[in-house]
């Protein structure tokens, strides 16, 4: 009984990751709309067994992102931007959820991580201001200050206490996060303020949180990835390759 269940797991983990990877290809244009594949022909680009491709390809087929052309084949929806549209709606969703339980369970010391990371947000950003006005390259403190965000985001998500709403979220999010860190720099290259308007909610984020005030809490999530995922989807960006297990 044990081995069935351990089996079990490692195929729903397979599965997952294939998902995401076959998800990811068609939000980025490597998989066109209305190119036909395979479940064989993806499984070998996966370097996985048709199983865990199967049931992805059928839960993509639920998110309207596939459509079903044969036994063992299918095409990329013609009308992916709508699927990937109610796709961000969901992630919207889920990510407001999220804050409204950190709001509820949230420990102290999960709190003063928060400010911890933004005090070093707002470190890195004062550097890249200084490095910018000065014609310095900024790549370095960039990427720390995302990785910096990342973190924050992920801290938020812990303080949930809510496993199975985080794993949802992650199957949902519209972008992996590869591919939404090339968007990202990508705008920021353009518009060295890119995102500004929204960054001091991160702070009334952690104040809401103090205060176990859900519904603010939810508020300020929802206003901030909405726009976020908004801006970001009409910043197309060089196809990436499907992501290999």
């Amino acid at each position: 009984m044990a081995s069935e269940t351990l089996k079990g797991l490692v195929a729903d983990t397979l599965a997952d990751r294939a998902y995401r990877a076959i998800r990811d290809a068609i939000t980025t244009g490597e998989l066109r709309p209305g190119q036909k594949v395979t479940e064989r022909g993806l499984a070998e680009r996966l370097s996985v067994s048709p199983t865990p491709v199967r049931e992805a390809i059928r839960r993509l087929e639920q998110d309207g992102l596939l459509d079903r052309t044969g036994p063992r084949t299918v095409q990329v929806a013609a009308f992916q931007d709508t699927a990937i549209q109610d796709l961000a709606e969901v992630e919207v969703a889920l990510r407001g959820m999220v804050a409204r339980f950190a709001a509820r369970h949230a420990t102290p010391a999960q709190l003063d991580h928060l400010d911890a990371v933004l005090d070093e947000a707002d470190d890195l950003l004062i550097v890249i201001k200084q490095r910018q006005q000065a014609g310095q390259q900024v790549s370095r403190h960039l990427d720390r200050l995302l990785d910096a965000m990342q973190r924050f985001n992920e801290v938020v998500e812990s303080c949930a206490h809510n496993p199975v709403l985080v794993r949802l979220l992650g199957q949902t999010r519209v972008f992996s996060g590869p591919e939404r860190r090339a968007r990202l720099i990508e705008r920021i290259s353009k518009d060295d303020m890119f995102g500004m308007e929204r960054y001091g909610s991160h702070r009334a984020l952690v104040r809401a949180l103090r205060v176990g005030d859900s519904a603010t809490a939810e508020s300020l999530v929802i206003e901030d990835v909405r726009g976020g995922l908004g801006d970001l989807l009409a910043a197309p960006t060089t196809p990436a390759s499907v992501a290999r297990t």
